[in-house]
């Protein structure tokens, strides 16, 4: 239970005191800040406290927002107030200060007063919902017809749903799963409760995907589709009842991953069954998935905070929003969850594995030209001057192991003056060339690797802030996802590419993972994680050791790749649990639809 403390009487007739029991507040009431600053002493310190002015009038919904939303340690709207146990000690200093200023707008002179003192204060976006404090029985009688025009649940509804979905999501998922989402609410589930269900349900499509048989690719498309409807829900239920929390915040960044791979590898098996091995084009889509999700992660990243002015590409790309059907269109090119689910839905319902991952493919190699393209586009034509955060982010997203870090140190006052994406560029270029090019265990693949090694770490020697070092990241994944797949399919060992697949699944959970730590402002996983899993340099130079020394014993290539995949695995995903769950861990969730 929190405690809501009324700076004064409540008004004749006022709502106030059932709208905020109905909200979890026991209510006090306070006859000025003096005796607010008493009722606020008297709570105990880990307990949420709200002050709300009693002339306030507005929506439950407008208070809601203000006073509920777990996820900002400070809070206000017009009339009210809400501070979390971190924030306690500043509303205390500010409730003595305004003691004696005899303001008549209290809760507006504490939240400035927040500002003031670096607590940061959320005030919601409420659009048409009221929250106002009337000065005068005319304005209270004005608002109070105001609030009656405006439908709060009608607005609570339509504010479960991100404002920028994809084109299927926004047409064919939304109009329903809101409705879904307060039913919930309703009956006390939680998101938590509704992801895993869609984790659960997309699991079980898998499985049917496996048996390879027409009913079972009938009922995992069914059910994939059923999985995305849930997986909309829980996000719709966490903004409908503003349910929020650490935990939730893992799951929604992982379990999307998780569930989709996790049909991949269902479609593998099945098409296994009618004797077509698709496990190459299942790796493939993955990593063509994953390489360029780092692509959006890593320009965000570099352009998050950098000052300068739009470029002429981020104008023209104004200038089509603004006629409407732009925006949808090009939404959907992209190949968005939404538009690649149903896609990969419907698929699997009527054709075939290998048909499901070549559209994959070529979907989402379209997709992936398209927006790295406009995204160099914006970065040649934008004198952009890159913080020194920007430059961290990169270079924590770039996961370079001891063996780079080395190379890092050494280089960085005596090194090539190239630019960073320039040395990424080469040692990827030089890498792939050599592994398509040269026969499965031949030693010059380890001696490419080793200079991959030393230009990987080249590349990150100095700051990434460059105009196109947002490219790093993703050169490097693309260097190491693609290493592993090309020896794998290569291999004359039995199952190498389903182990593959399993070690590139386990080390982009890692990526995923560092990318949503970043997000959440806690910086990068720790060191030891990344010095104990090697770094992408480690792990390319590994597996291309491995496939040297095992090329000829048979199965022992597999099972090197069980192994590392096993023990990346377990203490990548130990390591993501703990931060995720302690009580530190930010509550992140992303509100833009995952590409």
């Amino acid at each position: 239970m929190s405690t809501a403390i009324l700076t004064g009487p409540p008004a004749p007739g006022s709502s106030l005191d059932g709208d905020l029991r109905s909200l979890g507040f026991d209510v006090k009431a306070a006859s000025g800040a003096d005796e607010a600053g008493a009722l606020l002493a008297a709570v105990p310190a880990g307990e949420r406290v709200a002050l709300v002015d009693p002339r306030f009038v507005g929506h439950v919904h407008a208070l809601r927002l203000a006073l509920t939303d777990p996820r900002f340690p400070a809070a206000a709207a017009p009339g009210a107030l809400t501070a979390q146990s971190g924030a306690r000690p500043a509303l205390a200093r500010a409730l003595t200060a305004a003691g004696t200023s005899g303001t008549d707008d209290l809760t507006g002179t504490l939240a400035d007063a927040l500002d003031a003192d670096g607590v940061a204060v959320h005030r919601p976006q409420l659009g048409t919902l009221v929250a106002t404090v009337p000065a005068d029985a005319e304005a209270r009688h004005e608002a109070r017809a105001a609030v009656d025009a405006v439908d709060d649940e009608a607005v609570r509804l339509r504010s479960a749903v991100k404002a920028h979905d994809g084109f299927f999501t926004t047409f064919f998922i939304s109009p329903y799963s809101r409705y879904i989402a307060r039913w919930c609410a309703r009956r006390g589930l939680t998101p938590n409760q509704v992801t895993t269900a869609s984790l659960l349900t997309a699991l079980i499509a898998a499985g049917c995907a496996a048996t390879g048989e027409r009913g079972g690719y009938i009922a995992a498309g069914v059910l994939l589709l059923v999985s995305f409807v849930l997986d909309c829900t829980d996000g719709q239920l966490a903004r409908y009842a503003l349910k929020y929390s650490t935990m939730g915040a893992w799951l929604d960044a992982t379990f999307d991953r998780a569930k989709e791979y996790a049909f991949y590898a269902g479609l593998a098996l099945g098409a296994a069954r009618n004797g077509d091995d698709v496990w190459a084009l299942a790796l493939g889509a993955m990593i063509l998935m994953t390489c360029r999700h780092v692509v959006d992660f890593s320009f965000n990243e570099a352009n998050h905070d950098a000052t300068a002015n739009t470029s002429p590409t981020a104008a023209l790309s104004d200038r089509l929003d603004s006629l409407g059907w732009t925006v949808w269109a090009r939404r959907m090119i992209i190949l968005p969850i939404g538009e690649r689910w149903a896609m990969i839905a419907v698929l699997t319902a009527v054709t075939n594995p290998r048909i499901v991952f070549w559209a994959l493919i070529i979907g989402c190699a379209f997709g992936a030209c398209y927006t790295t393209a406009g995204r160099v586009l914006r970065s040649l034509t934008r004198r952009a001057k890159r913080t020194d955060r920007a430059a961290q982010a990169l270079a924590d997203l770039a996961d370079s192991g001891p063996l780079a870090g080395i190379v890092a140190r050494v280089l960085a006052r005596t090194g090539p003056r190239l630019p960073g994406v320039v040395l990424a560029a080469v040692a990827t270029g030089a890498l792939l060339a050599t592994v398509l090019a040269r026969p499965f265990g031949d030693r010059q693949i380890v001696i490419i690797a080793v200079f991959y090694v030393v230009l990987s770490g080249a590349a990150v020697a100095r700051p990434l802030k460059g105009a196109l070092d947002w490219l790093v990241p993703p050169l490097f994944r693309a260097a190491e996802y693609t290493t592993v797949l090309v020896l794998a399919a290569r291999s004359d060992s039995a199952h190498a590419l389903p182990a593959a697949f399993g070690l590139v699944a386990a080390v982009a959970y890692h990526h995923y993972d560092t990318v949503y730590r970043i997000r959440g402002g806690t910086g990068a996983p720790p060191a030891w994680l990344v010095r104990v899993t090697g770094g992408h340099e480690g792990r390319t130079l590994l597996v291309t050791v491995l496939a040297a020394l095992l090329a000829d014993r048979g199965d022992d290539f597999t099972l090197a790749l069980t192994a590392l995949a096993v023990a990346v695995a377990l203490v990548v995903l130990a390591e993501s649990i703990r931060f995720w769950v302690s009580s530190g861990a930010p509550a992140v969730h992303d509100e833009g639809e995952t590409a």
